[in-house]
């Protein structure tokens, strides 16, 4: 018997990548290596992309481009120069990490083991180049991406299925972790609005 095999076509923009994506999500069952060569054939267009792509001087930032129909959430990340992610976890979801300009140092490491805290253990690295593709997930460990160029910036798009809104973060030197949450910077190419704590005096 013949395996399956859906033809897909090389995406020609952005939004073309969007749309096979879709289709590719329609059903329950995620072939990442299909996920994976799709968004490594999609050859990085900064006009279709720019509009998304929103800097931020002290950290990286994350720019939802589309929610996938609850299926997935694609989004970009812009780097400053020498701007990183903590060493995290994907909660059990399926990341892919496109990269749409200049370099990303990914560093891999293993889980910290139970009880015993202690530096974690490094498992691998490697540098990221232009329109290369990236796919991790919890099983495969927990990693931590940096744009270590002190005078390019970097700009990845990356899909998580299914989304998620918090992950762990963890402390290289002793394992210890804490829950963040995911926030977006801008969704659809307009900022989102801060968050203003208020606090109010007791009279």
């Amino acid at each position: 018997m013949m395996e399956q095999h859906t033809e897909v076509t090389k995406p020609q923009t952005l939004d073309e990548l969007i749309q096979i994506l879709h289709k590719i999500f329609e059903g329950d069952e995620i072939n990442v290596e299909e996920v994976q060569n799709i968004m490594e054939s999609y050859e990085s267009n900064p006009q279709e992309w720019v509009k998304y792509a929103k800097f931020d001087q002290y950290r990286y930032t994350r720019n939802l481009v589309d929610e996938g129909n609850g299926k997935f959430n694609l989004m970009i990340l812009c780097w400053g120069e020498g701007h990183g992610s903590s060493i995290h976890d994907h909660t059990d979801s399926h990341c892919f990490m496109k990269l749409l300009q200049g370099q990303l140092k990914e560093t891999l490491f293993e889980w910290p083991g139970g009880r015993a805290q202690g530096t974690m253990v490094q498992k691998s690295q490697r540098v990221l180049q232009e329109n290369q593709c990236a796919y991790i997930n919890d099983s495969i460990g927990l990693h931590r991406v940096e744009n270590v160029s002190h005078t390019e910036c970097a700009v990845s798009l990356h899909l998580y299925s299914p989304p998620f809104q918090q992950c762990q973060a963890f402390d290289q030197r002793t394992g210890h972790k804490n829950t963040v949450k995911m926030t977006f910077w801008s969704k659809y190419g307009e900022r989102t609005p801060v968050e203003v704590v208020m606090c109010q005096e007791n009279n």
